[in-house]
C-alpha cells in the first residue's frame, strides 16, 4: 500500500517537468506569420524591404525568432500575382503586406478576411482597394502614396529647373492600372504651366530606347517618368538612356538621380515601409484593419544630379539647389 503514494508523486513530478515544454510549445504556436507580396523581384526593392524589416525590429520582432515572414515576388510579371496571392492566403498568414497596387488588387480578390497592409501603393481609393482613407473598412489599411498629385508637382519642378521648358515627354507604362490617374494630373498641371505633353507609352524594357529616341528627335525639352513597377525595375537603365539621348529626366523613384537622371522627387520609401510595419504590429495585437485610417507620406525627398545637369548644359538655379535634400556633384 505504501508504493501507491510513490506512484502518485512520480506522476505529479513528471507532469510538473512536462509543463514547461507544453508552455514552450504553446508559445511557439503563437509566433505570428506575416506575408509580403510584391510585383517586383527581390533585388529590386532592398531599401523598401529593409525599411519594413527595421520597422518590425523597432517593435521587438526578429525575423526567424519571434516572427516568420513569407516573401513572394512576381519578378516584374503582374500576371503571376493572383497565384502568389492565393498561395499566401492558403498558408493562413496572420497579416499580409503588399507593395504595388496590382499586388493589392490580387490579394483583395484572394481574401476578404486576412488583414492586408499597404506599403508602397498608389492611390488606393481610385483603384478600388478601399472605400476611403479615413475609414477604409474591410480588411485593408496601411499607407497611400497619392502619386497623381506628385506627378503634377514634378512637372512644376522641371519648369523651375528649365524656365524655358515648353514641351515634355511623358514616359509611362501603358498597361499599368495606376498611370491613367497620374497622366490626368500631369495634363492638368501642363495646361496651367502652358507646357505641351508628348506621350511616350511603353510596355517593357525593350521599348525604352525607341521612346526616348523619339523624344530626342522632336522638340522635347525634358522627360517625366510616371511611377509604376516597370519604371522601378529598370530605373537605372532609363536614367542611362535619357542621359545618352541628352534629355533632362525626372522621376519619383528612389535611386534615379543617383543612376544619372537629372532629378528625383518623391516620398521617403524606406520611411514609408517602416511606418507600414507599425500597422502590422497593431493588427497583430488585435486591431481591425478597417478601423485604422490610411496614412499619407509627409516627408518628400528632392535629389538633383548636378553632374548630369552640367553634362546636359543646364544651369540649375542656386535657389533650387538650396532646396534639394541631396545634390550629386
Amino acid at each position: 500500500m505504501k508504493a501507491r503514494p510513490f506512484r502518485l508523486v512520480a506522476v505529479f513530478t513528471v507532469a510538473l517537468l512536462a509543463a514547461p515544454f507544453v508552455a514552450l510549445g504553446e508559445q511557439a504556436a503563437k509566433v505570428p506569420h506575416v506575408g509580403f507580396l510584391t510585383t517586383l523581384a527581390a533585388a529590386d526593392i532592398p531599401l523598401w524591404c529593409d525599411g519594413f524589416r527595421q520597422g518590425l525590429q523597432d517593435l521587438g520582432y526578429r525575423e526567424g525568432q519571434n516572427i516568420v515572414i513569407e516573401y513572394r515576388y512576381a519578378d516584374g510579371h503582374p500576371e503571376r500575382l493572383p497565384a502568389l496571392a492565393s498561395e499566401l492566403v492558403g498558408l493562413k498568414m496572420d497579416v499580409i503586406a503588399v507593395e504595388s497596387t496590382p499586388a493589392g488588387l490580387a490579394l483583395k480578390q484572394a481574401t476578404g478576411t486576412i488583414p492586408i497592409v499597404m506599403t508602397i501603393v498608389a492611390d488606393p481609393t481610385k483603384s478600388g482597394l478601399v472605400a476611403s482613407l479615413a475609414r477604409p473598412e474591410g480588411n485593408i489599411t496601411g499607407m497611400s502614396l497619392q502619386i497623381p498629385d506628385l506627378s503634377a508637382k514634378r512637372l512644376q519642378l522641371l519648369r523651375e529647373i528649365i524656365p524655358t521648358l515648353t514641351r515634355v515627354g511623358v514616359l509611362w507604362n501603358s498597361t499599368s492600372p495606376i498611370t491613367p490617374a497620374q497622366f490626368g494630373a500631369t495634363e492638368a498641371a501642363a495646361r496651367t504651366l502652358k507646357i505641351q505633353l508628348e506621350k511616350l507609352p511603353v510596355q517593357g524594357p525593350e521599348d525604352f530606347q525607341k521612346a526616348l529616341q523619339t523624344a530626342a528627335r522632336g522638340r522635347t525639352g525634358a522627360v517625366l517618368l510616371l511611377d509604376d513597377f516597370l519604371m522601378t525595375r529598370y530605373i537605372s537603365q532609363i536614367a542611362t538612356l535619357a542621359l545618352k539621348s541628352r534629355l533632362p529626366a525626372m522621376s519619383g523613384i528612389s535611386g534615379f538621380a543617383e543612376a544619372g537622371g537629372l532629378a528625383t522627387y518623391g516620398p521617403d520609401f524606406p520611411a514609408i515601409s517602416r511606418r507600414a510595419a507599425i500597422y502590422v504590429g497593431r493588427i497583430l495585437k488585435g486591431s481591425k484593419p478597417g478601423d485604422l485610417p490610411i496614412e499619407q507620406p509627409t516627408n518628400f525627398v528632392l535629389v538633383v544630379n548636378l553632374k548630369t545637369a552640367k553634362a546636359l548644359g543646364l544651369a540649375v538655379p542656386t535657389s533650387f539647389l538650396l532646396r534639394a535634400d541631396k545634390v550629386i556633384q
